[in-house]
């Protein structure tokens, strides 16, 4: 299995989520009002699945091996593109968790800064799939002989054992602190 399959399977959960947040996305500018739930659930899955989980395995495994390998321009220039993106999906995901802080505080005028990131992130998330699932992930295995790949598959799944324990080590520290 190439290192990069686990990697395409998360996609098509997030694709999922996508689906749901549009569906939000949808009933909020109909009706000029959100489901906080919903956008806490979402603000969730996108930060701890989409960026520690799955973008942590391609930035801190996939990337990192890449960046030591002679690529193409092309493959270099989409790796940058890709990491920027990632950064571009964190600071939209905060403005999303911070409108809804708002939201749920009271303060209406905050629909507008939901729905505007929203609409950015349900926008954003397909193409980015569509850009490492079809112009990037199976090229870029070449740089990589059998050995490498199989060590990088075995460190995602070690990545992914971990998460859990992370996260909930971080969560005992913060009710602590508190």
């Amino acid at each position: 299995m190439l290192p990069v399959a686990p990697l395409m399977k998360e996609h098509r959960l997030i694709e999922r989520m996508i689906k749901l947040m549009r569906d939000e996305l949808k009933k909020a500018t109909k009706e000029n009002r959100v489901n906080s739930g919903i956008i806490d659930t979402a603000v969730d899955f996108i930060r701890i699945y989409a960026d520690k989980c799955h973008h942590g395995k391609e930035e801190d495994i996939l990337f990192r091996d890449l960046a030591k390998k002679d690529m193409t321009e092309e493959h270099e220039r989409i790796m940058n593109e890709l990491i920027e993106e990632h950064v571009q999906g964190r600071k939209t995901t905060k403005k999303l968790a911070d409108a809804n802080k708002e939201y749920r505080k009271g303060k209406r005028d905050s629909i507008a800064t939901i729905i505007d990131a929203m609409t950015w992130l349900v926008d954003f998330y397909p193409k980015h799939i569509e850009k490492e699932d079809k112009h990037f992930f199976i090229p870029v295995m070449k740089y990589f002989n059998d050995k490498e790949r199989s060590d990088m598959l075995n460190e995602c799944w070690e990545f992914d054992k971990e998460m859990i324990h992370k996260k909930y080590r971080q969560v005992v520290e913060t009710l602590k602190k508190s």
